[in-house]
């Protein structure tokens, strides 16, 4: 596939969530239904293992697995893909960049070592060897708001004197800060800045790239219609982001912030509410699932705010 620079990595990228059975086994038949699924959608990429793909709990086998099957499913549509080689383990992380290397993705997401808060020096060098071992596949750094050491925009741009292969980087907050957007535009060049997915309209009128969209896995097609609105028209997709928004915050973030559910419980039951693809309503342990006795009620509720993406 094509490695694509920062200019290329852009718009609505739609994730891979980890297909399982009622036992948590990994259910190749039903990825593959999902993958497709994804394709048909023509998202303006692809990405495996995230946290709703629960990258987490996969063993090399489930791992390769998935890897092989995304690539080359892409491969044939001529879809753009990442592949995730995260892991809180940076051994393991530069394993699995290792295993997939010859699949020659458009390029790799990877997280920083997530034990103990990695030091400035600790994080370049850990960035340089999975740039030596990469050979020349484009990084993409997930920074979320839990991990053990958030970069601002400061700490991006020194990675990115160090690392050129280093093209893009992923945030879960600030989605609403107008401060930070500022920062954005005034510190960061050379890097594709992606934002949660139900803030993107507001992203890429402030000047950021796109989003590994969390809209997406409520809906692969409705979020890439909404990106495309967001090139024609502009203040009809912030409308319709005001409304995904108000969802969100009815239907969704509660489950997080009141029930405690994991962020990526609420990324599956998205799907099970979207009704896209059949990818299963059970988290791997020890992980809860919402109960599917929600989806109705929600997936209602939906109807009334945002029809446009509730099948």
């Amino acid at each position: 596939m094509h490695r694509l620079d920062y200019t290329e990595i852009k718009g609505n990228w739609a994730t891979l969530l980890l297909a399982t059975d009622e036992k948590g086994r990994l259910d190749i038949a039903r990825l593959t239904d999902e993958i497709d699924v994804l394709i048909a959608s023509k998202p303006c990429g692809i990405y495996s293992n995230g946290t709703a793909g629960e990258f987490y709990t996969q063993d090399e086998k489930e791992f390769t697995q998935i890897s092989e099957l995304l690539s080359g499913r892409c491969e044939k549509a001529r879809v753009p893909y990442q592949i995730g080689v995260s892991h809180p383990c940076p051994q393991t992380s530069l394993k699995r960049l290792r295993l997939i290397r010859d699949l020659r993705p458009s390029a790799v997401q990877l997280i920083l070592p997530d034990w103990f808060p990695p030091s400035d020096y600790e994080v370049l060098t850990f960035m340089e060897t999975m740039e030596g071992e990469a050979d020349g596949i484009p990084l993409i750094l997930y920074n979320p708001p839990h991990a053990k050491r958030i970069l601002k925009p400061e700490g991006w741009m020194k990675i990115k004197d160090r690392i050129p292969s280093f093209v893009g980087v992923k945030v879960s907050d600030n989605g609403a800060d107008p401060q930070w957007y500022e920062e954005v535009r005034k510190t960061v060049k050379g890097l594709s800045v992606f934002i949660p997915g139900h803030h993107l309209a507001t992203g890429i009128s402030s000047g950021c790239h796109g989003a590994y969209s969390n809209v997406a896995a409520l809906n692969p097609f409705g979020a890439q219609k909404w990106y495309e609105m967001m090139i024609e028209d502009m203040p009809a997709a912030l409308e319709l982001e005001k409304r995904i928004q108000a969802f969100m915050n009815e239907c969704i973030t509660p489950f997080i912030t009141e029930k405690g559910y994991a962020n990526h419980a609420c990324d599956r039951f998205m799907a099970m509410v979207g009704n896209w693809s059949d990818v299963g309503g059970y988290m791997r342990w020890p992980y809860r699932s919402i109960p599917l006795e929600y989806v109705k009620p929600v997936r209602a509720r939906g109807h009334e705010l945002i029809p446009e993406l509730i099948n």
